[in-house]
């Protein structure tokens, strides 16, 4: 199993922006756990598996340009299922209350 690439382009005390990319089947994230509430906001869409922390395993099929929520606390590891290439965006809600600037 090869690690889906990572592409980090913001983290700033706010957000966490994070583009995953994935291969080819087999691709996998690695074992995780949520520290914040996040968005996935899929690019291309595709076929994964979510493996929770407890081996069990859940087909997933993302939708591009369809984006969702997770919560903070989630343990998993995402793994492609698909042979065409999976992307998607991933915003972490680090402190939604700080102010911008």
């Amino acid at each position: 199993m090869a690690e889906a690439n990572p592409t980090h382009y913001v983290d700033d005390g706010r957000v966490r922006v994070t583009q995953w990319s994935f291969a080819q089947a087999g691709d996998a994230t690695g074992p995780h756990v949520h520290e914040f509430d996040y968005l996935v906001i899929p690019i291309t869409g595709g076929e994964l598996t979510v493996v929770s922390q407890d081996g069990a395993e859940a087909g997933m099929v993302q939708v591009a340009g369809v984006p969702y929520r997770g919560n903070a606390g989630t343990s998993h590891n995402v793994v492609s299922a698909s042979n065409d290439v999976i992307i998607f965006v991933e915003v972490e809600l680090v402190d939604a209350r700080a102010s911008g600037s």
